[in-house]
């Protein structure tokens, strides 16, 4: 049997979810949990949730971050690196040549695949929470946390609601005692060097204040356009569809990207597996003013999400030696409690509101749930029988 590298291992295994990671944040990490955790033991269930829970307090794609980590974990700065490009790439690869064959090419979003893999979704994101809550909420106090948190992202919808409800649960970690079993060391193994960290926390900044510098010293389109999605990418919170009306904000009333091709782009981008931030390579792409096409899609996608990169790598770290301390880990059994609750909202809305439309949506659902879940049928053949269900039905 051939023995991979690391890093190779790390690029393969996130190339395959790029390939086949529908249905937004919350069902990819669906998909790393049973990878990652139930599968190949990359990560304890602890090391999971508190990855995720640190994730949900930084700017920029939180499954995206989460893979950034987990790929840092396994196989030092080369693995972060390469699990970013196999989750993206894809995605990427396709909106870019999406944008550049636009009058050929027609991807419908409500195409009955594509809703077949909206269904499927909801059998991900069901499987992710029921594996969390019964580690993060096995006592009474925990599930009150959860569903208070997802009461409170379901009432107040945005980014104030999910972060309400991660600072609420971690206000309320006093009160969880740790769960049967539970283990006081469940080490991260973080292959970056401190002072690796605060470089990146440092250049992060610097990019940030230095870029509007030196736009004003007459840089051009190129410096404009980094600058543009660099802070999109640095300051959204909450990911996925909150950073839309950003990217509009930012490409149509310059002039850059028209209003349809806008909507085009983000028609194609809910048909594609992988980040929505990618979303950044088609705008990219269809750029009117240089650069645009494939040279556009690499500055825009990088741009938004190199702010990732450095946040993760800068924090990582630290937030590793944190989380041993007794304090700290009574305020994470919190925030994991309402991380489940976040879960269970998101499985609500969109992902079941998005996708069951009738008692056949339903009953693909519930059959890609136990495929999953019982029979441990891998996820990627998942999403293939789901498409092709909801294609026939």
């Amino acid at each position: 049997m051939i023995r991979l590298s690391p890093v190779l291992s790390v690029l393969m295994v996130f190339l395959r979810l790029g390939l086949t990671s529908f249905g937004g944040p919350m069902a990819h990490l669906g998909y790393f949990r049973e990878d990652f955790v139930a599968r190949r033991k990359w990560l304890s269930e602890d090391g999971f949730a508190d990855i995720v829970a640190l994730c949900q307090f930084l700017p920029g794609p939180a499954s995206s971050q989460v893979g950034i980590a987990i790929g840092l974990s396994r196989a030092g700065l080369a693995g972060g690196v390469a699990a970013w490009i196999g989750f993206t790439l894809p995605s990427a690869i396709a909106l870019t040549l999406f944008a550049i064959g636009l009058s050929h090419a027609r991807l419908a979003a409500d195409a009955t695949w594509v809703h077949g893999l909206k269904i499927v979704a909801v059998a991900v994101v069901a499987q992710a929470f029921w594996g969390m809550a019964r580690s993060f909420c096995a006592s009474r106090p925990g599930v009150a946390v959860a569903v208070t948190a997802c009461l409170l992202v379901l009432l107040v919808p945005g980014t104030a609601g999910q972060i309400g409800a991660i600072v609420l649960g971690a206000l309320c970690g006093w009160l969880l005692p740790p769960p049967p079993g539970h283990s006081q060391t469940s080490p991260i193994d973080v292959r970056v060097p401190r002072a690796v960290a605060a470089g990146a926390l440092g250049l992060f900044l610097l990019i940030l204040f230095g870029l509007p510098i030196a736009e004003r010293w007459g840089g051009g389109q190129e410096l404009v356009l980094f600058d543009r999605f660099f802070r999109v990418g640095a300051l959204v919170f909450g990911g996925g569809h909150v950073v839309l009306p950003l990217l509009e904000a930012a490409v149509v009333p310059p002039g850059w990207v028209g209003q349809d091709a806008f909507l085009a782009g983000y028609g194609a981008a809910q048909a594609v597996p992988g980040p929505l931030f990618t979303f950044a390579a088609f705008l990219g792409a269809a750029m009117g003013p240089e650069p645009n096409g494939w040279t556009g899609a690499g500055l825009c996608l990088a741009a938004i999400f190199l702010p990732s990169f450095l946040l993760v790598i800068g924090v990582l770290p630290w937030w590793v030696a944190l989380r041993r301390h007794g304090v700290m880990q009574s305020l994470l059994r919190g925030v994991n409690a309402a991380v489940c609750g976040l879960l269970l909202a998101a499985l609500y809305s969109p992902v079941w509101t998005g996708a069951i439309r009738s008692s056949s949506d339903f009953a693909i659902a519930l059959v890609a749930f136990v495929l999953l879940t019982i029979f441990r049928v891998a996820p990627w053949m998942v999403v293939v029988l789901g498409a092709l269900a909801a294609t026939l039905v």
